[in-house]
């Protein structure tokens, strides 16, 4: 997914914004501002979600052809621990709409 690739400067941590930066940057009042947020974000969301479950489908297909073979798999620990670490999808939408990637 693209996003995953843009998504380096989001902050991980929750940061206070100014809610006057947020309507300038849409152009829109702060109710129609979280509006939009909360769209991009449930996308990101799904996004995500897909992504996930797409890359998780090729370890439980290793795992049905090797039902002996029952071991601790690096790959899958280092999958999940980069989907743990990912920023929440609210920070990258906020993020889109400070870079202007965002066209409201």
């Amino acid at each position: 997914m693209n996003f995953l690739r843009e998504i380096n400067h989001v902050p991980i941590n929750t940061e206070t914004i100014d809610r006057v930066k947020l309507e300038e940057k849409s152009g829109k009042n702060i109710y129609e501002t979280i509006c939009i947020l909360e769209k991009i974000s449930h996308k990101i969301s799904n996004d995500i979600k897909v992504d996930l479950d797409k890359k998780l489908e090729e370890f439980n297909f290793m795992n049905k052809n090797n039902l002996e073979e029952i071991f601790e798999n690096k790959e899958q620990i280092e999958l999940s621990r980069f989907y743990e670490n990912l920023p929440k999808s609210t920070s990258i939408s906020i993020q889109y709409l400070l870079d202007e990637k965002i066209k409201t």
